[in-house]
């Protein structure tokens, strides 16, 4: 093993290599648990970002040796279970991630006992279910079940029985479904003529998400209006469904390919055809950056999707940057929290919705930090307390400027944090491209 300590160099990431038999086999995944488990021993660097670190130092100090061979092969999977993917100690923490010879991917290296896991049957019909966003959205966005769905969403006797059949705790808020989906309803303008800048294209694909199409469609009606206000022809894909990042998150990596074959066709056709695409959900813009393109690496259609892939707030700070965003602002923002989720942050970006909001106008208090909730980990029953203590922090500094405002760019992230600063909080949660609609004046 070198002894270079640390690297100073941008972190690379290795394709991974889910179809080779031996990604599957329980005793290689050990012994690169016991490995990797034992650079972050001598390291704990991480040790703030989850609550993965902390278990498993406490394993290893609690073991008779004091190391990592003095805990049980057994007790690996508990690290794993806390680790819920968000990426941020690859890309903001360790000094060991590729090119360093140490080759430590924490995060690659969960998953992949994620999808032991997942292979050998011993995830949960609840894991299951939540990952399945897509076919969940549809059943509960039924006009005739939506408004029992959203009632039981509340109902305290209800939230205790799914407690105890599903182990989805029962006072973590969750979003309400809405019958009128984003797809169904959603009117984008193409009579714009196309004004290509230098660093953007100039036509716009929406790819709606679930979250968007099926519990906050005010969003992604938000977005066209921006786009309209900036006279960008805009249209939807014409066919989606999940990304894939729920069952990415399970270790359903064959679920994730069928995912793929659906979603790639359809957006490499527009890839081609020199559109940017937008998602206003930073895991599915990730998913099509990074997880699918290091599973799919040899794959042209997915790489060009890659390419043509844009966070909303990057692509309009880039269309300021081309000259070609209004800057007519006319309604104040006042004082806006907002929040940076994990999954955008290790998309590199920077903070392009902060400076967007700046430039609305707004004064931003920014926060850098996992919020706790991380999909669909903060609503299971026995993560739940976990996730609240995580966000601590976060609730503690997005409160103290006392703002109008509560945002983030992960919807449920922001819901989350609206919760854990308690009832007497006044802001108002707005998602930031809501906010950025509000500071133009549009209706």
């Amino acid at each position: 093993m070198s002894t270079r300590e640390g690297s100073l160099e941008a972190p690379t990431r290795h394709p991974l290599d889910w179809k080779n038999p031996d990604f599957y086999n329980e005793d290689k995944l050990n012994h690169e648990l016991e490995r990797i488990y034992d650079i972050c021993h001598g390291c704990r660097r991480c040790v703030s970002l989850c609550t993965a670190f902390p278990t498993l130092f406490d394993l290893i100090d609690e073991s008779s040796t004091l190391e990592v061979d003095g805990v049980a092969k057994a007790d690996y999977w508990k690290v794993v279970d806390e680790c819920y993917l968000c990426d941020l100690c690859y890309m903001t923490k360790c000094p060991y991630v590729p090119p360093h010879p140490w080759n430590l991917d924490f995060p690659h290296t969960m998953l992949r006992a994620k999808a032991i896991k997942y292979k050998k049957g011993e995830t949960s019909f609840r894991d299951k279910l939540l990952s399945s966003t897509d076919a969940m959205g549809k059943l509960a966005s039924i006009p005739v079940v939506v408004q029992a769905v959203n009632a039981s969403l509340k109902s305290a006797p209800i939230r205790k029985i799914v407690d105890s059949v599903l182990h989805i705790h029962p006072d973590r808020k969750l979003p309400e479904y809405d019958s009128a989906k984003f797809r169904s309803t959603a009117k984008p303008r193409g009579d714009f003529a196309v004004k290509a800048g230098e660093k953007t294209p100039g036509k716009v694909a929406i790819y709606a998400t679930c979250y968007v199409n099926y519990n906050e469609p005010g969003i992604g009606h938000d977005l066209l209006k921006l786009l309209a206000h900036n006279e960008i022809p805009a249209v939807l894909v014409e066919k989606e469904a999940c990304c894939g990042m729920p069952k990415l998150e399970l270790g359903d990596l064959d679920a994730v390919a069928k995912l793929k074959e659906t979603n790639i066709p359809h957006l490499a056709k527009l890839a081609r055809e020199g559109y940017a695409i937008l998602t206003a959900v930073p895991s599915c813009t990730l998913m099509y950056k990074q997880e699918l393109p290091l599973m799919f690496p040899d794959d042209a259609d997915v790489q060009a999707v890659k390419e043509a892939m844009w966070d909303p707030f990057e692509y309009l700070m880039a269309r300021n940057v081309d000259g070609l965003l209004k800057t007519d602002f006319n309604s104040p923002l006042g004082k806006v929290a907002y929040h940076v989720p994990c999954h955008q942050r290790v998309q590199n970006i920077g903070n392009k919705t902060r400076d967007a909001l700046q430039l609305a106008g707004a004064t931003v208090t920014m926060v850098e930090r996992c919020s706790g909730h991380d999909g669909t980990w903060g609503v299971k029953s026995e993560f739940y307390d976990k996730s609240m203590k995580i966000g601590k922090p976060v609730f503690r500094q997005m409160a103290e400027p006392q703002p109008d405002y509560v945002s983030s760019d992960c919807a449920i992230a922001a819901r989350h944090i609206l919760q854990g600063m308690g009832e007497t909080a006044t802001a108002q949660k707005q998602h930031p491209i809501t906010l950025l609609r509000i500071a133009y004046g549009l209706e």
